[in-house]
């Protein structure tokens, strides 16, 4: 058919060779940018994503590109017409607008700089197919000066060209999840005859309701329990504040995760808020958090919380290659539920990601609650741009904030911190006092322990659990005791499934008041809720300790002087990784200056002395020079997400067979087309390795992708069951294994 025949225009295909089931391009355009903009309405933004949405695809209004549809192998740009189209209708707004518009498939390129992707300059400036005059007949652009900026931000513009870079990523993320779900209902409505996905979550007062029974059977039949009902009452009468920064300062066994979780659903439901947002610093124990939230909220549990971290993730460069219908496949969950457990890594990587898959859920936190446990574990070469990112959600796209940690780090503008929080409320009664009434340990500095040292200690006490900073040494001490009574050993090489086995043997032995030796890493301190009458700890920042104290004496049911934290420094064969021992030499500066190092005092100096000892260059101030110096039409989106990395070594997870129930999760990938809820029911299966590691393992056979046809590598199954100890988890006794391994805590 010629140009000047064609009439009918379309967005999506089908095998029907008389068209009468395909999507007409203008139906397509006109859903998304409806959709787009119903996204962008939680902050302003409705009018700059409707003309995403409306202009996004207009490269489809060419004769090559409906030829591909019609069979072509041509592949065609589709996206650059409307890029190009932005820029010249809306000026310097339409520049902004335009890297989502180009980048909906490929990602966020860098302005001017060609990356992985071709530069945004290049791609304006690129020859492209002829457009065809037709798409003016069916699709009308809204006028210039009906664009407009959120009205919050234009209020809040200290940021500059960051808050509009901010701003382009939060409009992407509305225009990649309107175009999925546009094209995922299209392909519902024709291969299953339903209209989109129906997905219905309980409300919030709904939640509320549940968490208010359950919080009800509590009785305060303890000091411990007082202190913590009366944290729970304070918190709660907080959530009437309007929306913004607040902290949550209340010591280790203080009751946070449930406080927080009843003061998110007042707050959200006091100001209209719509979701949930719980940050957690490791994924080792999102289950565990969310798993304390599905049994607080009763029936309605299991349908109001999503848990979402790292552990499988789509690779747009491998969706780049399939056609529609293969892509939605892979969708990324896009947090439309009311409760989200998710990593830190996951929110703030997704914060400054370029990628469709990481960034299309971003429009959901707006409007949000977003507790963000343990904070102080933000790491250091990023924590500006971590703080810069809290902040912009706060002041422009109505998102509350809660710092909520036992050591609260020293991120405000008045505790010198360069470009700090401002206006930080605090939700716990006078944090001051509940440190006293929740003094349960002494904490000593022991100094140089040797391994035959400690384990003599280990041996001489029936409970005490004992933390070191890699999982080698964790396991040669699991080893040298394992001869003893009630000897057990915690790793993150353990699936999480296994890991909770563990711990409920190890709970009920406190219990009972068996002997119980614990050897584990610094995974037990992050809201494992253990009580040892006695606790070791290798040296370590200042905030693992408190944490680690956290686990001593728990319930205060010990007299305080009989509750002893020994912190100690490990033998010469096990020395401090190099990115712990910059936290221990702020750490033993405070105890060399505090009798009571874990004081409210000793902590806030100890957090100026870490941040004062590292610049703001070296805690990523570099990053957001380099987006305001690149000015609109050179925001270097690429360059930002190659290098915002919280984690320096990638890690891939490895899905452990561990039980009957993974076995069976495992053989219905074997004829599944749709992996989204499979992949939920193997995250208690997972371990995580290093890259090198896991692919040590595959190259032996150890490790081998499930249905690689269809999914790749995104599901690697360990089959070598030998690796897998009952004691150790997975085993790393192959030399490549041990090779791959000596390097990570």
């Amino acid at each position: 058919m010629s140009k000047a025949q064609r009439n009918d225009f379309y967005a999506h295909s089908t095998d029907r060779v008389d068209k009468v089931d395909w999507q007409s391009l203008s139906g397509h355009l006109s859903a998304v940018g409806k959709l787009a903009a119903e996204k962008a309405s939680y902050f302003g933004g409705e009018s700059l994503a409707q003309v995403e949405g409306l202009l996004h695809d207009l490269g489809k209004y060419t004769e090559e590109f409906q030829q591909r549809l019609e069979g072509s192998p041509v592949r065609v740009d589709h996206a650059t017409h409307g890029a190009v189209m932005a820029v010249e209708r809306y000026g310097p707004i339409g520049q902004l607008l335009a890297f989502a518009i180009a980048g909906h498939h490929a990602g966020l390129a860098n302005g001017r700089d060609n990356g992985e992707r071709t530069s945004l300059k290049d791609r304006l400036r690129k020859e492209l197919p002829q457009l065809l005059s037709h798409w003016q007949d069916e699709i009308e652009l809204p006028e210039q000066n009906s664009l407009t900026l959120p009205k919050e931000l234009t209020a809040h513009n200290e940021r500059g060209i960051f808050q509009l870079s901010f701003l382009g990523r939060m409009l992407f993320s509305c225009l990649v999840d309107a175009d999925y779900l546009d094209t995922e209902a299209f392909y519902l409505r024709k291969d299953k005859g339903i209209e989109g996905r129906n997905q219905q979550f309980p409300s919030l007062a709904a939640l509320r309701e549940q968490l208010d029974v359950y919080l009800s059977r509590f009785n305060a039949d303890s000091e411990v329990n007082r202190v913590r009902a009366r944290i729970l009452r304070y918190v709660r009468e907080g959530a009437a504040l309007e929306p913004g920064l607040f902290s949550l300062n209340v010591p280790t066994g203080g009751g946070k995760t449930l406080a927080s979780l009843a003061f998110a659903l007042d707050h959200a439901i006091a100001h209209g808020l719509r979701r949930v947002i719980f940050v957690i610093p490791f994924t080792s124990i999102v289950e565990q958090n969310a798993a304390v939230f599905r049994e607080a909220l009763g029936e309605l549990g299991e349908k109001a919380v999503l848990e979402h971290h790292s552990a499988f993730i789509d690779d747009d460069k491998s969706t780049e290659k399939r056609e529609a219908r293969d892509k939605l496949r892979l969708a990324m969950e896009n947090w439309e539920a009311p409760i989200i457990v998710t990593t830190s890594v996951q929110l703030f990587e997704s914060l400054y990601a370029n990628r469709g898959s990481r960034c299309r859920k971003l429009h959901n936190i707006a409007g949000s609650v977003v507790i963000l446990d343990e904070a102080q574990t933000l790491p250091l070469k990023l924590l500006m741009p971590c703080v810069t990112a809290m902040d912009e959600l706060s002041l422009n796209y109505r998102t509350s904030l809660v710092l909520c940690t036992a050591t609260q780090p020293a991120l405000k503008k008045g505790e010198g911190f360069v470009n700090g929080l401002e206006n930080v409320r605090e939700l716990a009664p006078a944090p001051e006092e509940l440190q006293r009434d929740l003094e349960r340990v002494q904490v000593h500095y022991r100094g140089p322990l040797e391994d035959e040292e400690l384990v003599a200690e280990l041996a001489a006490s029936e409970q005490v659990l004992c933390i070191v900073n890699s999982r080698r040494h964790a396991r040669s001490l699991y080893q040298s005791i394992s001869h003893l009574p009630g000897a057990c050993h915690l790793t993150t090489l353990m699936c999480a499934r296994h890991r909770s086995a563990a711990l409920k043997e190890i709970r009920q032995r406190l219990e009972d008041r068996e002997p119980c030796r614990l050897i584990a890493t610094s995974l037990i301190e992050a809201g494992v809720d253990v009580d040892f009458p006695t606790v070791y700890r290798a040296e370590a920042g200042l905030d693992s300790i408190a944490q680690a104290a956290g686990r001593c004496n728990r319930e205060g049911r010990r007299p305080l002087e009989q509750s002893k934290v020994y912190v100690f420094a490990v033998a010469s064969d096990w020395p401090t990784p190099p990115d712990v021992e910059q936290f221990a030499g702020a750490a033993r500066s405070v105890f060399r200056r505090y009798e009571k190092p874990l004081s409210l005092d000793a902590i806030r100096d100890y957090f100026r002395e870490l941040y004062w000892v590292k610049g703001k260059e070296q805690l990523g101030a570099d990053m957001l020079k380099m987006v305001e110096d690149g000015r609109i039409e050179g925001i270097p989106y690429e360059k930002l997400a190659g290098e915002f990395r919280m984690i320096d070594s990638p890690m891939l997870p490895v899905i452990i067979p561990y039980d009957d129930e993974a076995r069976d999760v495992l053989r219905q990938f074997q004829w599944v087309e749709s992996c989204g809820g499979l992949a939920r029911r193997l995250q208690p299966y997972l371990v995580q390795l290093p890259e090198q590691a896991l692919r040590a393992l595959q190259r032996t056979g150890a490790v081998q992708p499930v249905r690689f046809e269809q999914f790749g590598e995104q599901f690697m199954e360990l089959v070598n069951g030998d690796l897998y100890h009952e004691e150790y988890g997975l085993d790393w006794d192959s030399p490549s294994f041990i090779s791959a391994e000596k390097s990570v805590m």
